[in-house]
């Protein structure tokens, strides 16, 4: 037992220990060619990706502020009259 626990030892040290050739080492000077034009989001610069997918600037705006609806009195009319389109009329 003692025999095979030190061959297994011993074969995964030295599967651990090779080199392994699935990712090689690219050289140094392949990444950064005259091709390639970086943008930001594929908006350009100073532009940047909004919800819904549309290019938009990237500059700070101030915070939107929600003003209550305004109350409208209703409106009084004359006995016999009532309040349509702007206006009171008369009943017929």
């Amino acid at each position: 037992m003692k025999m095979l626990i030190a061959a297994a030892s011993f074969a995964a040290a030295l599967g651990a220990a090779s080199a392994a050739s699935a990712m090689p080492v690219a050289p140094l000077g392949a990444g950064s060619g005259a091709d390639v034009i970086q943008v930001a989001q594929g908006c350009g610069p100073g532009w940047a990706r909004g919800p819904m997918g549309r290019c938009r600037p990237m500059v700070r705006r101030p915070p939107v502020v929600v003003v209550p609806p305004r109350v409208v009195a209703p409106r009084v009319c004359p006995p016999g009259y009532f309040w349509r389109g702007g206006r009171c009329l008369r009943r017929y």
